[in-house]
C-alpha cells in the first residue's frame, strides 16, 4: 500500500551506467578533503597522511553527462577538481579495508567544481563549506562504468584539459588515501548504503573557469567527461 504525501515527491537522482538500460539511483554524495599530496601543497597545506576528512554535496547536485555546467551566482572565482567517482552498491557501518571493495558497483569521472571565493571566507570565520561545494549541478559526473566490467583500478592517469590545455596530470596511485581505506574511514562515521556517491580527491592543478570555457577530463582506462561553462 502506498503512502500519500502532501507534497509531491522529489524526482529521483539516477545516473546512467555505461552500456545498460537500467539507471543508478543516488541516495548521499561524499567527498574526501585533500586526498593529493601536491594539491595539499598548492592549497597550502602539510600533505602528511593525517586522518582523512570528508564534506557532503547534495544528490541533485549531480549533473549527468551532456548538459552544460551553469556559472552560479554569487562567486566570481569557481574552480575545476577532476575526481575519480565511487558508486556503491551495498555498505554498513565499520566496514573492513580487506572487505570495502565489495561495496563498490563502478566508477566514474567526476568535476567536483568549487566556488572557492566563498569557500575561502567559510575558512577564514570558521564555517561550514556547503555554500562553496553542495551548490546545485556542482558536480558533473560521467556514466558509471561497473566494476564487474573494469576492475578494481588502483592506478591510472587522471587529467583535465581546460579549453585544449592540460592543467591537472595526476595519478590514481598518488591518493593518500587509497579507495578501501576511504570506504573504511568513512563507514566509521556515517552507515554507508547502496546508492551512495563517494568523490575521492583531485591532484594539483586546479584553477578557475569562465563562462564559455571548455572543460574535458578523464581517467585512462574509466571514463572521460566533456562539460561546457555556460
Amino acid at each position: 500500500m502506498s503512502t500519500a504525501t502532501v507534497i509531491p515527491l522529489p524526482k529521483p537522482v539516477l545516473l546512467p551506467v555505461e552500456g545498460l538500460s537500467e539507471r543508478f539511483p543516488v541516495r548521499r554524495v561524499y567527498c574526501v578533503g585533500r586526498n593529493y599530496a601536491d594539491h595539499a601543497i598548492e592549497m597550502g597545506h602539510d600533505p602528511s597522511r593525517e586522518p582523512p576528512f570528508f564534506f557532503q554535496k547534495n544528490a541533485d547536485n549531480l549533473l549527468p553527462a551532456g548538459e552544460d555546467f551553469p556559472y552560479p551566482s554569487l562567486s566570481n572565482d569557481v574552480h575545476f577538481e577532476v575526481e575519480c567517482v565511487l558508486a556503491l552498491k551495498a555498505g554498513g557501518r565499520n566496514i573492513a579495508t580487506e572487505a570495502a571493495l565489495d561495496c563498490v558497483y563502478g566508477y566514474a569521472v567526476g568535476v567536483d567544481f568549487t566556488r572557492r571565493d566563498l569557500q575561502a571566507e567559510a575558512k577564514k570565520l570558521g564555517r561550514p563549506w556547503e555554500v562553496a561545494k553542495a551548490f546545485e549541478h556542482s558536480a558533473p559526473v560521467s556514466a558509471i562504468v561497473p566494476a564487474a566490467r573494469l576492475g578494481h583500478p588502483s592506478a591510472g592517469r587522471i587529467w583535465l584539459d581546460l579549453n585544449g590545455k592540460r592543467v591537472q596530470d595526476g595519478d590514481l596511485n598518488q591518493m593518500i588515501w587509497k579507495v578501501p581505506e576511504i570506504i573504511a574511514e568513512l563507514s566509521k562515521l556515517f552507515t554507508l548504503a547502496p546508492g551512495d556517491i563517494v568523490m575521492t580527491g583531485t591532484p594539483a592543478g586546479v584553477g578557475a573557469v569562465r563562462r564559455g570555457d571548455r572543460v574535458d577530463c578523464g581517467i585512462d582506462g574509466v571514463a572521460t567527461l566533456g562539460v561546457t561553462v555556460a
